[in-house]
């Protein structure tokens, strides 16, 4: 697959998200502005409490911003309600997660079927379509397994199979190689790296550096704001996170 024309996917301008907690008020991400391209992949970097993970759930429309605009291929998702949400977040966004989040006692091709079965209009091709996100994963081996006879890194590649599986126009991965040992991470971020060749946007959050630098672009965070826009290319990343001279 490759993506004919380089637009814009996502727009977000001056976005914003405060938290209330009786009263209390936190700004959690504030002044948000950038956009992404289809086919880019881009990493967002910061330590935790920095604004990352909110920036990444109203990216991927699990949660709304306080203000600000959020286009997705020019719409302006501020405006969808929830029920719109829900089906454009099911047909335009894939999610990997730290945690996997796989369905336990339930079968590889099964967890890989989910989000097919929350489509309005299935066409019957759902063993075509979980067979093929397991290949591109290489995990087509493993379909009749239980979840939880998997290894760490099995686990994780099973859940970028899912997050596949709706031909979504951008994958998010957060923190993907957070509980794996090195060498699943590198297989984890090989597949990620080889799934952006072949076109698809990749939009990945991480507070390690090498994880983070396999992106062709870095968002780095601190405190709510995005301090640093830089293309990897052109830029070190210090361990303690501060951009280097």
């Amino acid at each position: 697959m490759s993506i004919a024309e380089n637009k814009t996917l996502i727009q977000v301008e001056n976005l914003c998200k405060t938290y209330d907690n009786e009263g209390v008020k936190t700004v959690a991400l504030c002044g948000a502005t950038f956009s992404v391209e289809k086919g880019e992949f881009l990493s967002i970097m910061g330590p935790s409490g920095s604004g990352k993970s909110t920036l990444m759930q109203i990216l991927g429309l699990l949660d709304r911003p306080t203000d600000g605009k959020y286009f997705f291929e020019g719409k302006d998702t501020t405006t969808f309600d929830d029920d719109t949400l829900a089906n454009f977040r099911n047909k335009k966004i894939g999610f990997i997660f730290q945690a996997f989040n796989l369905l336990p006692r339930t079968t590889v091709f099964e967890n890989v079927e989910l989000p097919l079965l929350y489509d309005e209009k299935p066409d019957g091709k759902n063993e075509d379509k979980v067979m093929a996100a397991l290949k591109a994963v290489g995990m087509d081996h493993r379909t009749n397994y239980m979840s939880n006879q998997l290894s760490g890194g099995e686990k994780q590649r099973v859940a970028i199979a899912r997050a596949l599986v709706n031909e979504p126009d951008v994958v998010f991965a957060d923190e993907p190689t957070g509980n794996l040992d090195s060498k699943s991470g590198i297989k984890v971020m090989e597949i990620l790296q080889k799934l952006n060749n072949e076109g698809r946007t990749v939009i990945l959050v991480t507070h390690e550096t090498y994880t983070a630098e396999h992106a062709k672009r870095i968002l780095y965070m601190k405190d709510g704001l995005i301090i640093a826009d830089d293309p990897v290319r052109n830029r070190r990343v210090a361990q303690d996170g501060e951009k280097l001279k």
